[in-house]
């Protein structure tokens, strides 16, 4: 049943972080091809666009093969009650670019996100350059598009190089081969799929434990007891709180099937918050 709260024009629109030619752009791009892609200047305001109904959905990254978990949407899940609904597998292609007047060797400082630095880390350094904090890669690439800045060149996508009009110096700038952004769709809806023998299903949850002696160990036992496999378990306080410290989980199970409701009774018990994120069909990358 469509949202009744939506307008027609945001039917169809997908709303991410970062200027056009970000990383989030192509996963919409590539997910949602004949949709509209509307960029926004953070995580918290592309996932308001959906609270709000003026999108659909919201791309959002949460982990990279090389660098990690991107830990500002960890802290934000907790302030939405937004659903996940999907995941995708975004490989990811990092290019130095810089503009048509500089050549390689005139670079002395590489620009971009922390996580882009992050992934490019070794590359950055064999080429005697200093890394420089910038708020997006696509925002990177316009800005030197914008800026002449000697010597700065930026680590971005082909398709920020193709919109802005630059130049790659290096393709697959990349440290390490097979470098992918996992991303969650998130929707005002729940949209659980019906289980089906054969189909892998992946199910997101956050729970606190409480205050007590073992408290996560007997959390996640039925878990363990039901032959469950757990993707991720990630922790991160809460407020501030040393004595608070709240978890997201990825389970590989469907919501409904009696083994996940046995194991989230024993996890309800030793918890003081449960909430369910999410059902949804495991991505193809899973299996490759």
């Amino acid at each position: 049943m469509p949202d009744q709260h939506l307008t027609l024009d945001a039917m169809q629109v997908v709303a991410y972080q970062g200027e056009p030619g970000a990383y989030s752009h192509l996963a919409c791009k590539h997910t949602f091809p004949d949709w509209t892609s509307i960029h926004c200047a953070t995580f918290v305001d592309a996932l308001q666009m959906v609270e709000r109904g003026d999108a659909y959905y919201a791309m959002i990254p949460v982990e990279n093969s090389t660098a990690g978990r991107v830990e500002e949407i960890y802290r934000e899940l907790k302030r939405t009650q937004l659903y996940v609904v999907k995941e995708h597998f975004e490989p990811v292609n990092h290019c130095l670019i810089a503009r048509h007047s500089m050549t390689l060797d005139q670079v002395t400082r590489i620009g971009s996100h922390p996580q882009a630095l992050a992934q490019c880390d070794a590359n950055i350094k064999a080429l005697g350059a200093k890394s420089q904090a910038m708020y997006d890669t696509a925002g990177a690439a316009k800005h030197i598009a914008e800026f002449d800045e000697p010597g700065l060149a930026v680590i971005s996508s082909e398709l920020a190089a193709e919109l802005y009009g630059l130049n790659v110096l290096k393709t697959f700038f990349n440290d390490t081969i097979g470098n992918t952004t996992r991303f969650l769709v998130f929707s005002r809806q729940q949209k659980m799929p019906i289980y089906e023998d054969g189909l892998t299903y992946i199910t997101s949850f956050m729970f606190r434990v409480r205050n007590i002696p073992a408290a996560l160990y007997k959390a996640m036992g039925g878990f363990a007891t039901q032959g469950i496999n757990m993707l991720k378990l990630e922790s991160y306080m809460v407020n501030g709180n040393f004595t608070a410290t709240q978890f997201y989980v990825d389970v590989e199970a469907h919501f409904q099937s009696s083994s996940m409701q046995a194991a989230l009774e024993e996890l309800r018990f030793f918890s003081e918050e449960v909430r369910m994120l999410g059902t949804y069909l495991a991505d193809d990358y899973r299996s490759k």
